[in-house]
């Protein structure tokens, strides 16, 4: 399982819609490779160096997203972080969409939430919230 504060997820959801808003929409990294258009707000849950998750508001030149690494696979603080990409999202790089109006309703459906876990499983992914203090 990974972890993510509900706190940087939102703040990660909110930057995406300022870049659409300041830049011209949102963008799709499967656009044209699958039936699934995910130009809308939301996130990316990316596994590349590390998993985290990543504003999905197109971006002006130069401008990078923001992203939210995992708490268990941060290549910048944590030394197995490859084990744990492995054993999570895998070996392969790749991306997964998580739509904005979906999290808000986990997050309002779970109020005394305060991270948001996602485990792995071999077809598809949970998301569900956790409280840790």
């Amino acid at each position: 399982m990974l972890t993510f504060p509900i706190a940087d997820v939102r703040k990660v959801i909110a930057r995406g819609i300022a870049d659409a808003l300041a830049n011209g929409g949102f963008s799709d990294p499967h656009l044209g490779l699958s039936e699934q258009d995910n130009r809308k707000p939301g996130l990316w849950l990316v596994g590349d160096h590390g998993v985290y998750l990543c504003s999905n508001g197109k971006l002006a030149e130069g401008q990078k997203p923001l992203v939210s690494y995992a708490e268990e696979c941060n290549p910048h603080v944590n030394v197995d972080w490859w084990d744990v990409k492995r054993a999570t999202f895998g070996g392969d790089d790749g991306v997964d969409f998580l739509s904005a109006t979906s999290l808000e309703a986990l997050f309002a459906g779970t109020p005394d939430g305060t991270h948001l876990r996602i485990a792995f499983m071999t077809e598809s992914m949970q998301l569900f919230l956790v409280r840790k203090d």
